[in-house]
C-alpha cells in the first residue's frame, strides 16, 4: 500500500494532462481495477464536484442495462442543473464494474467495502486520485478531487478557447468563476505574448 506524505498545500490543485489521464487508465487496466477506472472516467466525463460524483446510484447513469449517452444531474453545492457525456470508453467500463459488482439500480455507483449501504467516503476518494498522481511520479500534494473535475474542463478550453462551453459544463452561474478556475487569463496572456515578435 501506498503511503502518500500528508503535507497539506492549499491552492487550486492541477488537472491531468491527457497523456496522464492515458498512463492511469494503462496501469488500472493492466491492475484490473475495474472500479477504479470507471470512477476515473466517470470523474472526468461528468465534471462533477465529489460530493455529486460519489452520491450517484446506478438509476442516474443506467436503465435496463444500458449507459445513457448524456446525463442531467443537479448540483447539490449550487442546485444548478448540469448535463454531462458518457463517452463511450466510460459507458463500457461502468457497465463491465457495475456487472461484476453486481450492483443493483438502487445502488450507489461506488459502493463503500466498510459500510453498508454508503458510497465511498470522500477521503478514500481523494486518496486515489492522490495514489495516481503518485504513481505516475507526479508530486501527490498538488492533486486532489478537483483535479478530476478540472481535467476536461482544462482539455476543452485548451482545445476550443471556449471559456462560455466550459462554464456551462461545470455549472458556473458567473464566467467570472469559470476564468478563475481555470485560470486562463494569466496562461493565455503569456501564450500570447510568447507567440507575440517584436
Amino acid at each position: 500500500m501506498v503511503v502518500l506524505n500528508q503535507t497539506k498545500r492549499s491552492g487550486v490543485k492541477r488537472p491531468f494532462r491527457l497523456e496522464e489521464i492515458w498512463r492511469i487508465r494503462t496501469r488500472l487496466e493492466i491492475e484490473n481495477s475495474l472500479m477504479q477506472l470507471a470512477l476515473l472516467n466517470l470523474a472526468i466525463d461528468s465534471k462533477l464536484r465529489a460530493s455529486d460524483l460519489l452520491l450517484l446510484r446506478v438509476c442516474d447513469v443506467s436503465s435496463q442495462d444500458r449507459i445513457f449517452n448524456r446525463v442531467i444531474h443537479i448540483q447539490q453545492k449550487t442546485g444548478i442543473e448540469v448535463q454531462f457525456e458518457i463517452t463511450a470508453r466510460t459507458q463500457q467500463s461502468l457497465m463491465k464494474w457495475i456487472l461484476v459488482a453486481s450492483l443493483s439500480t438502487s445502488d450507489f455507483l461506488f459502493p463503500s467495502q466498510r459500510r453498508k449501504q454508503q458510497a465511498i467516503s470522500y477521503s478514500y476518494y481523494r486518496y486515489l486520485v492522490r495514489k495516481w498522481a503518485f504513481n505516475l511520479g507526479l508530486d501527490p500534494n498538488l492533486y486532489g478531487t478537483h483535479s478530476m473535475r478540472r481535467t476536461k474542463a482544462t482539455l476543452v478550453y485548451a482545445k476550443t478557447k471556449n471559456i462560455r462551453a466550459v462554464q456551462l459544463l461545470l455549472g458556473h452561474t458567473k464566467v467570472d468563476n469559470t476564468i478563475r478556475y481555470l485560470g486562463v487569463e494569466l496562461e493565455d496572456a503569456l501564450l500570447l505574448s510568447e507567440g507575440t515578435a517584436c
